[in-house]
């Protein structure tokens, strides 16, 4: 199962405490659109499937958007996509390794496999 750092408590209660909201990215319709379309031209690439997770913490009202990724040589997921800030991370979930940090989600599945064109995507 992925393991999900969430923000720490004291930086949580510093931006409370200064109206601050940190920004932080999250699926939109636009990306599981691209991400139905990368999943049906990655098939024969050997993308298996994915699904998008929606975590709330326990405790608070955070909610963590994160895309899960199989490949067909893996039971388990082999990718997994979350926003971090202003970026999207790819983490390797097999072997737990962050491989990058993106500006955009689209970037990130290019990452696992180029099967559609960069310049089908947008900013964020």
């Amino acid at each position: 199962m992925p393991q999900l750092l969430p923000l720490s408590s004291s930086y949580n209660a510093a931006c409370r405490s200064r109206n601050v909201v940190p920004f932080r990215l999250g699926i939109l319709p636009r990306h599981r659109e691209y991400l139905s379309r990368w999943l049906d031209a990655g098939q024969c690439m050997g993308i298996f499937d994915a699904d998008i997770a929606i975590t709330r913490l326990r405790d608070t009202s955070e909610v963590l958007d994160h895309v899960l990724i199989w490949v067909r040589e893996n039971a388990d997921p082999a990718y997994m996509i979350r926003p971090q800030g202003t970026h999207w991370v790819l983490i390797d979930q097999i072997r737990g390794n962050a491989l990058g940090s993106y500006r955009s989600f689209e970037l990130a599945l290019h990452t696992i496999r180029p099967v559609l064109p960069l310049n089908e995507t947008a900013a964020a």
